[in-house]
C-alpha cells in the first residue's frame, strides 16, 4: 500500500518540477495538508506540493512534530514556533500558509509556550512521505553540491517510481556534475530491470560510476546473469579510472605537501643556507607569524584581552563581520612577516652577531632562545593552543574527476609560488639582494669596497626570519597554533635545506616536493608512521651518496 502511495506522490510532484508556483500557492497547499482530516488526506494533498523552497522548513517541522494548530474560531491555522523567546520563555508564531506573524483578532502577535502545546500528530506512514517529499524538494535546491546528493541519494534507492522525477528533472538542470549525477542515477535504477540492465551496464561503465562498483562486482560475479561480460568491462573502465584519479590526488598532495615543506623551509634555507648559522630558533619565528595571525583575527572581530608577564593589556576589537571579517587574513600575512623580522633582526643584534663563524655556539644560542620565546608564548597567551579560524574563501573544496582539491591547499601552492618568486627577486633584482650575495660568497672582499657588511647580516637575518613568519600565517589555517608548534618543523626545515643543498634555493624548492612527493605516495601503503621513516632513511642514504645535497652552493659556512 505504501509503494502505491509513494509512485501516486512522485508521479503527481514530478510536474511541479516543470511548472511553477507562487510561494503563496506552495504555502497555501502546504496549510491544507496539515489541517486535513485524515492521513489518506494529507498524504495526497502532499502529492501535489510543488518544488517550491520555501516548503522546506515547514515541511521539517511537520516530520518532527514542530507544527501546531490553532483555532481562530473561522478555521483551524497551521502555524511554527519562533526560536526566539522572551523574558516568560513565551515565542511568536509564524502562520505556514503566509509566512507571516499569527495575530489574534485585535491585531496583536499570539505568543505561546511551546510546553502548552500540542503537536499535530503525524504516522510513520506519513513521516516517510515528508522525507520523500523533502528528497525531491532538494532537487530544487539553490546549491548544485545539495542536489548532487539528492540525486545519488534517490538513485542508490534503486526504486523504479523516481525515474519520471529525474526525468522531469534532466532538462532544467544546467549543472554538468548534476546532470551527470542525473545520468548516474537513472542507470542505477535501471540495473534492477532486466530490459535495460545492459544499455545500464554501459552507461555506468562510461560514466566512471564508483558509486555502482559493488553493484557491477554482485553482477559479474553471477554466473547465470547474461550481462557477466558487460558488467567485467564496466568494472575495467571504473578501475582505471580509479587508478588515475588516485594517481592525480597522490600527485596533489604531495604537491601541496611539499609546498608546505617549502614555506617553512625556505627563511631557514637563508639563515641557515646562505648564512650558516645553525639557527634552533626558527621554528619559533614560525610561531610568531602564526600568533601574529591570531590577534589580527581578534582586532578584526570582538578583540583580545593579554595579560603578558603579569600586566592586563586590552586590545580593542573592530566587530567587523562576513567578508570584511575574513579579509583579516590578508591582512595578517605583512603583519606576520614584519612582526617575525623584527624579532628575528632582536635576535642577531643581540646574540647571532657575537656567533658568526662558530656554529656549535650559535646552536646552543638559538636553542636557549627557542626554550625563551616558547616560555614568553605561554606567558602571554596560555600554555594552550589558540583557535585561528579560517576564513570562508579558504574552507571547503572542488571536486574535479573524484579528485578533492581543498581550498586550503590550494592556497598553499599558490602561496609557495609567489613566496619563492618574491624572494628570488629580492636576491637578484634588488640593490639589497646584490648585497647579500656579494657578503654571502666573499665577505672580507664586501667589506674591503665599503660594503657595510653588519647592516647586511641584519637585513638577511631579518628577512629569513619574515619568511618564516609568513609560514606560521599559513600554518595557523592547517595546524594547531601553540607555544610548540614551531617544534614539529623544525627538524623537516632543516631536512630540506640539506637534501636540496646549503644555500641554495633552487634545491629547497626540488627537494620540498621532491620529499613531499615520496611521502604521500609512500603512506597508502606502509602508513604515515613508517612513510615517514622511510622518508628519513632514504634522505640519509641520499646524503651519504652526495653530503653536499642536490646542489652545491658556495657560501661563507663553505670559508676557511
Amino acid at each position: 500500500m505504501l509503494k502505491k502511495i509513494l509512485l501516486c506522490l512522485l508521479l503527481a510532484i514530478a510536474p511541479g518540477f516543470v511548472r511553477a508556483a507562487t510561494d503563496a500557492e506552495a504555502r497555501s497547499l502546504l496549510a491544507q495538508a496539515i489541517g486535513a482530516a485524515s492521513d489518506d488526506d494529507q498524504i495526497k494533498l502532499t502529492a501535489q506540493l510543488p518544488a517550491a523552497p520555501t516548503l522546506k522548513k515547514g515541511l521539517i517541522a511537520w516530520r518532527e512534530g514542530g507544527v501546531y494548530l490553532y483555532d481562530s474560531g473561522a478555521a483551524k491555522i497551521a502555524y511554527i514556533l519562533d526560536d526566539a523567546t522572551d523574558a516568560d520563555g513565551k515565542s511568536k508564531a509564524f502562520r505556514i500558509d503566509t509566512g507571516e506573524l499569527l495575530k489574534d483578532p485585535a491585531g496583536k502577535p499570539v505568543l505561546f509556550v511551546s510546553s502548552d502545546l500540542n503537536a499535530v500528530d503525524t504516522s510513520a506512514r506519513l513521516r516517510r512521505v515528508i522525507q520523500t517529499a523533502l528528497d525531491m524538494l532538494a532537487l530544487a535546491d539553490p546549491d548544485p553540491q545539495a542536489r548532487r546528493s539528492a540525486v545519488m541519494k534517490l538513485g542508490m534507492s534503486q526504486k523504479k517510481a523516481y525515474l519520471a522525477l529525474l526525468e522531469a528533472r534532466r532538462p532544467l538542470e544546467k549543472d554538468v556534475d548534476v546532470r551527470n549525477a542525473l545520468d548516474e542515477a537513472a542507470a542505477l535504477i535501471n540495473l534492477n530491470d532486466p530490459a535495460t540492465q545492459a544499455a545500464a551496464i554501459r552507461q555506468l561503465g562510461d560514466l566512471h560510476s564508483i558509486g555502482s562498483y559493488k553493484l557491477l562486482s554482485t553482477i559479474a560475479e553471477n554466473p547465470g546473469s547474461p550481462n557477466v561480460k558487460g558488467a567485467r568491462a564496466a568494472l575495467k573502465q571504473i578501475d582505471t579510472y580509479i587508478s588515475w584519479s588516485n594517481f592525480y590526488g597522490t600527485l596533489f598532495r604531495g604537491l601541496s605537501l611539499g609546498s608546505i615543506l617549502l614555506i617553512v623551509a625556505l627563511g631557514l634555507a637563508i639563515t641557515f643556507g646562505l648564512m650558516g648559522v645553525i639557527n634552533m630558533a626558527h621554528g619559533e619565528f614560525i610561531a610568531v607569524g602564526a600568533y601574529a595571525t591570531y590577534v589580527v583575527q581578534n582586532v578584526f572581530g570582538a578583540g583580545l584581552a593579554l595579560s603578558p608577564f603579569g600586566f592586563s593589556i586590552n586590545l580593542p576589537g573592530l566587530n567587523l563581520s562576513g567578508a570584511r571579517y575574513d579579509s583579516y587574513f590578508l591582512v595578517s600575512l605583512p603583519v606576520a612577516f614584519l612582526c617575525a623580522a623584527l624579532v628575528g633582526l632582536l635576535l642577531e643584534r643581540a646574540v647571532i652577531q657575537f656567533l658568526y663563524r662558530r656554529p656549535l655556539e650559535s646552536l646552543l644560542a638559538t636553542w636557549g632562545v627557542s626554550l625563551v620565546l616558547q616560555q614568553s608564548f605561554r606567558l602571554v597567551f596560555g600554555a594552550a593552543n589558540v583557535q585561528v579560524n579560517s576564513p570562508g574563501w579558504l574552507s571547503g573544496n572542488m571536486t574535479f574527476h573524484d579528485v578533492i582539491f581543498g581550498y586550503n591547499r590550494l592556497f598553499v601552492i599558490g602561496f609557495a609560488v609567489v613566496i619563492v618568486i618574491g624572494t628570488w627577486l629580492v636576491l637578484t633584482k634588488t640593490p639589497l639582494g646584490l648585497l647579500i650575495r656579494a657578503v654571502m660568497q666573499k665577505r672580507d672582499m664586501a667589506a674591503c669596497i665599503g660594503v657595510r657588511t653588519e647592516r647586511v647580516n641584519m637585513m638577511t637575518f631579518a628577512l629569513g626570519s619574515g619568511l618564516a613568519g609568513l609560514a606560521g600565517a599559513f600554518l595557523s589555517q592547517i595546524d594547531n597554533t601553540g607555544p610548540s608548534m614551531g617544534q614539529h618543523y623544525i627538524v623537516d626545515c632543516f631536512m630540506t635545506v640539506v637534501v636540496g643543498g646549503v644555500g641554495n634555493i633552487v634545491g629547497a624548492i626540488c627537494s620540498a616536493l621532491g620529499i613531499g612527493m615520496i611521502d604521500e605516495t609512500l603512506q597508502p601503503f606502509i602508513g604515515p608512521v613508517m612513510g615517514k621513516i622511510t622518508v628519513l632513511a632514504m634522505i640519509i642514504l641520499f646524503l651519504q651518496w652526495r653530503p653536499a645535497g642536490l646542489f652545491v652552493t658556495k657560501s661563507r659556512s663553505l670559508e676557511g
